[in-house]
């Protein structure tokens, strides 16, 4: 029962849950990157380099075996670096977004930090002892 009180002090632990989120919609925020890129992106760079698609570029190392019936018998072996290309473009959209964001949320703590708070009343004690201090001066 000790083991299982354990797991739930931690599973309960703030900064778990926390975690749990992020990580939550950190890959919701991905699926949008990667929509934002595959859909709206990508395709004016691809009609501005001539129509190309970059997940359709590959070198074939051998072409794939077709039997005298049609049908495939073995698959091409080849290197897909259509979709490296992609996929590093995909990694420079989504590190700028999360940059900017980073950089707004950073912008928006220094606003708070350069406000500075008014100084705070002195106590009722404060006040006293410093009444006290001006008539010991005299």
């Amino acid at each position: 029962m000790g083991m299982i009180k354990e797991f739930k002090e931690f599973a309960m632990r703030g900064n778990v849950v926390d975690m749990a989120v992020g990580i939550i919609i950190g890959g919701a925020f991905g699926k949008i990157v990667s929509s934002f890129v595959a859909d709206v992106i990508m395709p004016p760079i691809g009609l501005l380099i001539g129509g190309v698609d970059f997940t359709n570029l590959k070198f074939i190392l051998k072409d794939a075996v077709v039997d005298a019936a049609g049908a495939v018998s073995a698959e091409s072996v080849s290197i897909n670096y259509g979709n490296f290309i992609q996929t590093t473009i995909d990694f420079i959209i989504i590190a700028f977004a999360i940059f900017m964001v980073i950089k707004g949320m950073n912008s928006m703590k220094k606003k708070e930090e350069v406000a500075p708070a008014a100084p705070p009343a002195p106590s009722k004690e404060e006040t006293l002892l410093t009444e006290i201090r001006d008539l010991l001066k005299k």
